[in-house]
């Protein structure tokens, strides 16, 4: 009996790679599941992006401003994280935190010429969310509930971290 509970284990682990919490890279903290707040706010282009049209797909929601040091150490790190993950089944709302626009374009032009934030201008959506600091970045599976955060600037782009991420595309169900 032992040895099939193990078996079962193993496979619901190797089915969906997501579950396995012991491979989780440096700061990055399982959530009890729980549902996401809502999340819909316009882009820096004034396009509107709504969590809910992620359903089906986990979404890298991060929190982040200009002022924030750790914040503009790893906004160049998002950047590639983008550039991988374009079009797959992880999707990427980069959030940026009661700032003009001004002030954001001017900070992204520098140093992430191809990131399109989303203005939480009146912070609204931040509060709902509550990050206990910046840069925050949540994981919110394709069922649509909080299940990792990362408190804290992370390099995203280095390899523990793609591999993180590619175990969530590669979890999701494939997109039509």
């Amino acid at each position: 009996m032992k040895q099939l509970t193990i078996l079962c284990l193993s496979l619901l682990i190797s089915v969906n790679p997501a579950l396995a919490t012991k491979d989780l890279p440096y700061g990055i903290i399982e959530l009890e599941a729980r549902d996401a707040p809502a999340l819909k706010l316009k882009d820096i282009d004034g396009k509107t992006y709504d969590i809910k049209s992620s359903r089906g797909k986990w979404v890298f929601v991060h929190f982040w401003a200009t002022w924030c040091g750790p914040c503009r150490k790893e906004i160049p790190t998002i950047q590639d994280v983008i550039t991988k993950f374009k079009g797959t089944n992880l999707d990427i709302a980069i959030i940026n935190t009661s700032e003009s626009e001004d002030t954001v374009f001017n900070f992204l032009g520098l140093l992430a010429p191809d990131i399109s934030p989303l203005m939480d201008n009146e912070g609204l959506v931040t509060e709902r969310w509550q990050p206990r600091g910046l840069p925050a970045t949540y994981f919110v599976d394709p069922q649509g509930r909080l299940r990792y955060l990362a408190l804290g600037g992370r390099p995203w782009n280095k390899a523990d971290y793609f591999e993180f991420l590619n175990k969530l595309k590669e979890a999701a169900p494939k997109a039509q």
